[in-house]
């Protein structure tokens, strides 16, 4: 198993970041097997291209709700780690609030 799960869509309510602020946030290595994609599909040509990591981030985003890692954004990066046998990406998380409470 590569992923905790394959989700389809984002569960977490909108949280309007912006790359900037993404930015702000210090990567760190997230274990592939705790992540929950955000995406049932990949366009291969985008994880196959040489130049998929030129334009943006250069680290996977994930969404931290209620205790679960969600991946926003990298989904071809994490991918390739699988495919080159590594169990980690580095990713700047977002510290969602559970507000249902």
């Amino acid at each position: 198993m590569i992923f905790k799960r394959v989700g389809d869509g984002k569960p977490y309510p909108d949280h309007e970041t912006g790359l900037r602020d993404w930015s702000e946030l210090p990567p760190r290595q997230i274990r592939l097997d705790e992540l929950i994609t955000t995406k049932r599909t990949l366009n291969l040509e985008t994880l196959l291209a040489d130049d998929s990591t030129f334009y943006g981030d250069l680290f996977a985003h994930v969404v931290e709700w209620k205790g679960e890692l969600y991946l926003e954004d990298g989904l071809h990066r994490a991918l390739r780690a699988a495919l080159q046998q590594r169990p980690v990406i580095h990713a700047r998380v977002l510290l969602l609030p559970d507000t249902s409470t």
